[in-house]
C-alpha cells in the first residue's frame, strides 16, 4: 500500500475505536504527520486518553502513559543515572523514563509541577534530554500529546503562554450529539463482552492480546517524506504570514479586534499554520495548499496563540470567535 492508503487505514481503525469525534481524530493524525505536538483539552469521560492510545494502537510504535501528579519529579519523566554494581565495579548507567517511547501521553499536564512541565516540554522542543551531563536521544518518531481538564482548577499549574506556544495544535474535545452517544453505549457494551468472551478460556485471551494489522513507523516517514513536497504558493505563503500579522497589530484591521486581541502569535504561528496546512492537503489528496487547508487548521493551531485582552474575556468572547474575525478580514489570496 502507498504512504497515504496506511494512512486512511490508521485513520479507519482509530475510527472504530471511537465514536463521533473524527475531527479529533484527523488532528491527531495531522500532529503525527507534521511531526508536532499537541494538546487534547477537553471535560472528563470524553474520550481524550482513548483517543490517543487507539492511534497507539493501530501504530507500530512503542506508548507510554505519564499521569501527572503534584509530587512527580523531573527524574519521573526522564529518567535518572542508577547505580549498578557487581563482584569486579560499580557504575552508574542511565536508566530511561516513560518519555522515552515513540508516542507519550502526558495525562493531565496541568497537575505538575513547573519543573515537571519543563522537563516534558524541553523534550518536546529539543528531542533530548539531558541528565548527569549526557544526552539522550529520543527516538525518530516521537510524539507527545498532553491532556488537560479546563474545568479543574484547584491544585493545578497552569502552563505559561511560552510553553503552550511549542504545541503544534490545542485541540478541543465537546460533547458528541445523542445519536454519537447511543453508539458509545452500544461500542463499549461489545468491548466488554469480548473481554468477557476471552477471558473465558486462556488460549482465546492469550489471542485477544496479539496485535492486530498496524501501520508501521516507515508509513509515517513516507507520508512525511512527501508533505514536504507538497507545493505552496507564494501568494499563500503571503495569506498565512497576513493571518499572523493581522493578530499582531488588529487595530489596522477593527477596533473590535484592538479590543479583543492582547497578544498576538507568535512565528511559531505561521510555522504550524504551514506544517498543517500542507498535512491537511496531502490528507485530503491534493499536491498543493488553498485557503480551505489554512481554514481547517487554523483555530487549532492558533487558539493557544493568543493572549486576549481581560475586556474580551469579560465578554466571554472566545480565541475562536477571534480567529472567525480575523478570517473575515484578512483578504483572501
Amino acid at each position: 500500500m502507498s504512504a497515504r492508503e496506511q494512512i486512511a487505514a490508521l485513520e479507519e481503525g482509530m475510527g472504530h475505536a471511537i465514536v463521533g469525534q473524527r475531527d479529533v481524530i484527523r488532528r491527531l493524525i495531522i500532529g503525527l504527520l507534521a511531526n508536532g505536538n499537541l494538546l487534547v483539552e477537553g471535560l472528563p469521560g470524553l474520550a481524550k486518553t482513548r483517543a490517543i492510545k487507539a492511534l497507539a494502537k493501530n501504530l507500530e510504535a512503542d506508548f507510554s502513559r505519564i499521569q501527572f501528579t503534584p509530587d512527580l519529579l523531573p527524574a519521573d519523566v526522564t529518567g535518572t543515572d542508577m547505580l549498578y554494581r557487581d563482584e569486579q565495579k560499580s557504575e552508574f548507567r542511565f536508566h530511561p523514563g516513560p518519555i522515552f517511547a515513540n508516542i507519550v501521553l502526558a495525562d493531565e499536564i496541568n497537575r505538575a509541577p513547573a519543573k515537571v512541565q519543563s522537563a516534558l516540554l524541553e523534550a518536546m522542543e529539543e528531542r533530548q534530554v539531558t541528565v548527569a551531563g549526557k544526552t539522550h536521544k529520543m527516538p525518530p518518531l516521537f510524539m507527545v500529546m498532553a491532556t488537560q481538564n479546563p474545568i479543574e482548577q484547584e491544585g493545578t499549574y497552569p502552563l505559561p503562554e511560552a510553553q503552550m506556544d511549542r504545541f503544534l495544535m490545542h485541540v478541543l474535545i465537546t460533547y458528541p450529539p445523542v445519536e454519537d452517544e447511543v453508539e458509545v453505549i452500544e461500542l463499549v457494551r461489545s468491548e466488554e463482552i469480548a473481554a468477557a468472551n476471552a477471558a473465558s478460556t486462556e488460549a482465546a485471551a492469550e489471542e485477544s492480546h496479539q496485535p492486530a494489522d498496524v501501520i508501521p513507523q516507515q508509513a509515517v516517514f513516507d507520508a512525511r517524506r512527501e508533505i514536504a513536497a507538497i507545493h505552496v504558493s507564494d501568494a499563500m505563503a503571503r495569506y498565512m504570514a497576513d493571518l499572523i500579522e493581522a493578530s499582531r497589530h488588529p487595530t489596522k484591521l477593527s477596533e473590535e479586534l484592538a479590543r479583543w486581541i492582547e497578544i498576538g502569535a507568535s512565528p511559531r504561528g505561521s510555522i504550524a499554520l504551514d506544517k498543517a496546512g500542507r498535512t491537511n492537503a496531502w490528507l485530503e489528496g491534493r499536491d498543493y495548499v488553498d485557503p480551505q487547508d489554512i481554514h481547517a487548521v487554523i483555530h487549532d493551531c492558533l487558539r493557544h496563540r493568543l493572549g486576549l485582552s481581560f475586556e474580551a474575556q469579560g465578554e466571554g468572547i472566545s480565541a475562536d470567535r477571534v480567529i472567525d474575525e480575523l478570517l473575515k478580514l484578512v483578504a483572501l489570496p
